[in-house]
């Protein structure tokens, strides 16, 4: 509406009074505007100060286990914890500044993501439009349609597997007798859960790190009462049943061209002390993928009272391939410098080495370690390269790239020692990395070797921090051992487990135990 179109009373006290009422109005906008910019400056500081928060931490980590800096001894799981909580955190700022402005934020372009599984149920909902007025009597004509897709779930649920066994009874002709099917075969005689419910409460205790007592209240939510030491009673009489198979995964990963080994703290209760110890879970895998090999890739947890060499010793009796492991001396009882061909072949772990240069480079307390981490990067970005390979185009690579750079560290190491006091933290990596540089060197000739052994450190989960007894330690390991395995075969634990339980309660034979493996799993 133009000025001349625009009605204005003639009483000069109603004219005052909308003069008014316009001023109040802007103030009122003005107030708001403020308001919103003030929010928004609030919300952009504090998402400033999570982001600050999230790269402070990715400093921190390197590998599969932390490099510490000054942010404390976070597990993995702790700091993918830390993460969520501010993903959650921006993401509730972000919808405060959409609401106080009124819901007219510009948002977000969504990320581009591939379709959900095929197997997926599909529920087709059309919403149809309403028939505009006067068309109700024309063709309607579909000329089109868009179409969304949003993940949805039903939560699991209890059933109840009522078994009838019908019970006849033939009379005459010579024949007089009852007849009955017989009661199928289970894992828990006489016992209420089936196969399928027993693979839940493993998979959901050894695989995804839920405790019994965290179980109990859950299923107690649907009215299914089931007391958490029942439930630790059936995953023994689990484990028990699958030890052989336990057994044989690590026959099969003693068949490997090389074995990686770790070895974790399990703190454990003293019998009759109700006091905790420490245990050992000892982890021992094969993976042939990286250097182009097609066997399954296979994860063997033990669990030991001590760290003693006598344990891989006895784990590993016969093996004659290719060890990778970290610095710890254990493991040196097995090489072949004193045991000829009766020894393994000790491969070491650059990632260790680096960690103790890498503790002193960010805190910016030596040179020679910032140096060291510098001349480091490459070998790494070499191996991403030749991953999957084969060990001679493997070979052929490092030797162009990584061997100098190798030949180089060594040499700067041997340089600064002699100038460094004999007790500083610098001479003491330097040391630890000259000590065993026969053993560092030899992913340089062989590429069926890694660089490091992050491979089996990311293998060592500990879903359950605490082991309650040594019966339930070995437990742990038994179970652990297979469900690690079918998940890096990419099967579901659930439906393996199922499966499995089932073929064992009607007595498969222990001649076929290849054939019940996570990797030959078929639905």
């Amino acid at each position: 509406m133009s000025a001349p179109e625009l009605a204005l009373p003639d009483d000069v006290d109603t004219l005052k009074a909308m003069v008014i009422a316009m001023a109040e109005k802007a103030a009122l906008l003005e107030e708001r505007n403020l308001h919103l910019e003030l929010v928004n400056k609030s919300a952009d500081e504090r998402i400033a100060r999570l982001t600050a928060v999230v790269k402070m931490l990715e400093r921190a980590r390197f590998g599969s286990r932390s490099e510490r800096l000054r942010t404390g001894a976070l597990s993995e799981e702790q700091y993918a914890l830390v993460f969520d909580e501010i993903e959650t955190g921006v993401a509730a700022i972000e919808a405060q500044m959409e609401k106080s402005a009124g819901g007219s934020k510009a948002k977000r372009a969504p990320r581009p993501r591939k379709g959900f599984a095929a197997h997926l149920e599909r529920v087709e909902v059309v919403i149809e439009p309403e028939t505009p007025a006067g068309c109700e009597r024309l063709a309607k004509i579909l000329i089109g349609e868009d179409v969304s897709e949003r993940l949805d779930v039903t939560p699991a649920k209890f059933r109840v597997i009522v078994t009838r066994r019908p019970k006849y009874a033939y009379k005459g002709e010579g024949w007089d007798g009852v007849i009955q099917a017989a009661a199928p075969a289970r894992i828990i005689e006489s016992g209420i859960p089936t196969e399928a419910l027993l693979a839940q409460i493993a998979v959901s205790k050894y695989a995804d790190g839920l405790p019994l007592y965290r179980q109990e209240a859950i299923y107690a939510r649907d009215q299914v009462e089931i007391d958490r030491s029942q439930m630790a009673q059936w995953m023994g009489k689990v484990g028990f049943e699958l030890e052989p198979l336990a057994d044989y995964a690590l026959t099969r990963i003693k068949q490997g061209e090389r074995v990686f080994a770790d070895e974790t703290t399990l703190p454990t209760l003293a019998p009759g002390s109700g006091k905790a110890k420490t245990a050992y879970l000892w982890t021992y895998l094969r993976d042939d993928r990286p250097f182009g090999g097609s066997g399954p890739p296979i994860v063997a947890y033990r669990f030991e009272d001590s760290r003693a060499g006598e344990c891989v010793a006895r784990h590993l009796d016969g093996y004659r391939g290719i060890l990778q492991v970290d610095g710890y001396a254990a493991y040196n009882r097995l090489a072949r410098s004193d045991r000829g061909n009766d020894g393994v072949m000790l491969a070491a772990c650059w990632s260790h080495v680096r960690r103790k240069f890498y503790e002193l480079h960010a805190a910016g307390s030596s040179v020679i370690a910032s140096q060291t981490v510098a001349q480091m990067a490459p070998l790494w970005a070499a191996e991403e390269a030749v991953r999957g390979q084969d060990p001679v185009l493997r070979i052929a690579a490092r030797q162009e790239k990584s061997a100098a750079l190798v030949a180089a560290l060594f040499a700067l190491w041997e340089k600064e020692l002699p100038k460094l006091s004999g007790k500083s933290k610098p001479a003491e990596a330097i040391r630890y990395a000259l000590g065993r540089r026969a053993a560092l060197e030899r992913f340089l000739t062989d590429g069926r070797i890694e660089i490091d052994s992050n491979t089996v450190e990311r293998a060592i989960r500990k879903n359950s921090l605490f082991a309650g007894s040594d019966g339930g330690g070995r437990t742990w390991a038994t179970i652990a051992t297979l469900l690690t395995t079918a998940k890096m075969n990419q099967v579901d634990p659930h439906a393996w487990l199922t499966q499995t339980l089932e073929r064992i309660a009607n007595g498969w034979p222990n001649s076929d135990i290849e054939a019940l493996m996570p990797w030959n799993y078929q639905r």
